[in-house]
C-alpha cells in the first residue's frame, strides 16, 4: 500500500465506507448501479439481488472485457465485489479473480458477498491502485468500473496496471472522462472528487497517460449521461450551484468504454 495517502484518498475512502454502511449509491440514486441499466438483465440474475444492488460503477466492464475460461482477472477498485463475482463466473473454476480496494469496509462486504455465492476462485486484497499488491506479468485482463478517475495520480495507476498485466494482456474499464475543462469549483471540491466528477480528466489526456506507460490499441467510446443523472449526482454532492453553470457539466462529463492492450 502507498505509504502516503493523499487527502483525496482519505476523502474517497470515507465517502465509500459510508456508502456501503448505509447501502447508498456512489453519487446519487440514478447515476450508478443496476438501477441505471448498466448491465444486461440476464447477467445480474446470476447473483442474488442484494449482491447485485451493491454496484458503484458507471458501466459494464464485464461485457467489455469478453472474458474467457481460465483467465486471471484483476479488478481495480473492486468495491463490494459485484464485478469480481460476475467475472468469476466467466473465467470458471480454472480461472482466478483478484479484487483490490483501499476501503476496509468494502473488502469486508466483498468477502461476505463471495462467501454468499460460494465463489472460491475470488480473493480480495486491500491496497491502493497506485501501488498494487499484485505480482508483475501475472494478469490476463484488468477491469475497473468508475474508479481510476478517483485517483489523484492516474498515470501511476496506468503504470501499475501495465506492470501487472502479462504480455498481450487487456485493459477493459468503464470510467468517467470529460470533453473540455470542468468548472474550477467542481475540480476543487473533494466531495465532487469522491462522487466521480472532479477527478475526471479529458479523454485526450487519458489516452496520453495510457500511451506514456506503453499501452497500445487504445479505444475510448463515449456513453453520455442525461441531465437527470448529472443533476442527481451534483445534488448529492451538495455543491453551491451558484458558483458554476450546470450546463458546463452536462456537456463535459460522460462515461466511457475504454480498452487497451499490453504488447505481446
Amino acid at each position: 500500500m502507498t505509504k502516503s495517502p493523499t487527502p483525496i484518498h482519505e476523502t474517497v475512502r470515507e465517502h465509500y465506507a459510508e456508502r456501503i454502511k448505509s447501502s447508498a449509491s456512489c453519487c446519487g440514486d440514478s447515476c450508478c448501479g443496476p438501477e441505471s441499466n448498466l448491465y444486461p438483465a440476464d447477467l445480474l440474475t446470476t447473483v442474488p439481488g442484494d449482491v447485485a444492488s451493491t454496484s458503484y460503477g458507471c458501466g459494464d466492464p464485464i461485457t467489455l472485457a469478453s472474458l474467457q475460461p481460465g483467465q486471471t482477472v484483476l479488478d481495480l477498485g473492486s468495491g463490494a465485489g459485484l464485478d469480481c463475482l460476475l467475472a468469476a463466473q466467466k473465467v470458471g473454476p480454472e480461472g482466478r479473480v483478484i479484487g483490490v480496494d483501499m476501503t476496509p469496509e468494502m473488502i469486508e462486504r466483498a468477502q461476505a458477498n463471495a462467501k454468499k455465492v460460494n465463489a472460491t476462485n475470488v480473493e480480495f486484497r486491500q491496497g491502493y491502485l497506485e501501488d498494487l499488491p499484485v505480482e508483475s506479468n501475472t494478469v490476463d485482463v484488468i477491469i475497473s468500473n468508475c474508479v481510476i478517475n478517483l485517483s489523484p495520480d492516474k498515470e501511476k495507476v496506468f503504470n501499475e496496471a501495465f506492470r501487472v498485466l502479462a504480455p498481450g494482456g487487456k485493459l477493459a474499464v468503464s470510467d468517467i472522462v470529460t470533453d473540455g475543462p470542468l468548472p474550477e469549483p467542481v475540480k476543487q471540491s473533494l466531495s465532487a472528487w469522491a462522487g466521480c466528477v472532479a477527478g475526471a480528466v479529458e479523454a485526450e489526456d487519458y489516452i496520453r497517460m495510457m500511451e506514456s506507460v506503453g499501452f497500445t490499441d487504445i479505444s475510448i467510446k463515449p456513453v453520455f449521461f442525461d441531465k437527470e443523472t448529472v443533476d442527481s449526482a451534483l445534488d448529492e454532492m451538495k455543491l453551491d450551484v451558484t458558483e458554476y453553470p450546470k450546463e458546463a457539466v452536462y456537456k463535459a462529463v460522460y462515461s466511457a468504454k475504454i480498452t487497451a492492450y499490453k504488447p505481446a
